[in-house]
């Protein structure tokens, strides 16, 4: 691919996977109002996701090369254990799916997790995490930033049924979390060689994380009563795995504020599309969509050609 188009392709792509997460926050809020149990949705949501990808790891040589990759990396102290936790923002990410997506509704929540994610990403780029190294932010990115914050403010002052608007206090803290997570999985893809191990650590993370609290939740409240027959309800793993293996593969590329940007992009715009026509609460308001409208516009300024400053490579861990 030319050197011209990399940047291009890769924001295309992080965009396609931010509608990916906006679905998956419909899929997953949508089946724990189903079974009446947040926990249990998501840790059904995160295991599907790492029952698939384990077959992908058996199948796959460079996956399997991948692991052992990445432990021999551990183990001789060239990669932080701390590095492999990327899983757990994951976890943290599709649990508050389920308790709260299903209460506010996919608009309102996807505008939480927008602002923290062009925030964090922001920080992610300045300290240096990502596997790019530290990226200092060019006047169009602190402009892009501005914007898509300002976009979640017209979407919030818009209004949304379904709930206290206090809520998206937690998708925020979540989106913060996937610009971490983004990071971190990018270098752990640089340590495996392999975007599939990446994945698949973090489903492994997550899933052991989820699973401690979803057994909390049914030993305290009972196993649901009724499970939906929608097939549709129970894909949520699948969106997530997509999402995780393009961001681990494209941070390199983009940097982690232009990811989480394009990432914007695509959230926005499927949700309202979501919430006209699927919507858990709520529903579209003109906020929204003069919202998503400055989001895209906040994207296209900070993807523009120009030179970023100061960025250097981060040295080995």
């Amino acid at each position: 691919m030319q050197e011209k188009l990399r940047i291009p392709a890769a924001l295309l792509a992080s965009g396609a996977s931010g509608m990916l997460m906006a679905a998956q926050s419909r899929v997953n809020g949508g089946l724990s109002q189903e079974i009446g149990n947040g926990y249990l949705a998501a840790l059904v949501s995160f295991g599907s996701g790492l029952a698939m990808l384990a077959v992908i790891v058996l199948c796959s040589r460079r996956a399997r090369a991948g692991v052992r990759r990445l432990v021999g990396e551990v183990r001789d102290g060239h990669y932080p254990v701390w590095g492999l936790l990327g899983g757990s923002c994951g976890a943290f990410f599709v649990l508050s799916q389920g308790l709260v997506a299903s209460v506010i509704g996919v608009a309102l929540f996807t505008v939480g997790v927008v602002a923290g994610q062009v925030l964090g990403g922001l920080l992610m780029d300045r300290v240096g995490l990502g596997p790019g190294g530290r990226v200092d932010p060019s006047p169009r990115r602190i402009i892009g930033t501005g914007l898509a914050i300002v976009a979640v403010a017209i979407s919030v002052a818009g209004g949304f049924g379904g709930g206290s608007p206090w809520l998206v206090i937690v998708p925020f803290i979540a989106g913060i979390g996937i610009s971490w997570q983004s990071a971190v999985n990018g270098l752990v893809r640089a340590a495996a060689q392999s975007a599939v191990t990446a994945t698949f650590l973090n489903f492994v993370v997550g899933t052991a994380l989820l699973a401690v609290v979803a057994a909390i939740s049914v030993g305290s409240q009972g196993w649901p009563q009724h499970w939906p027959t929608q097939p549709v309800l129970y894909l949520g793993g699948v969106s997530g795995v997509i999402f995780i293996a393009v961001a681990s593969m494209i941070v390199r590329i983009a940097g982690v504020l232009l990811l989480s940007m394009s990432n914007v992009a695509g959230q926005l715009i499927a949700s309202v599309l979501l919430e006209a026509g699927v919507p858990l609460a709520g529903g579209v308001s003109t906020g929204l969509l003069i919202g998503a409208a400055v989001a895209l516009a906040a994207v296209a300024i900070a993807a523009a050609p120009g030179r970023a400053g100061g960025a250097g490579r981060r040295g080995r861990l």
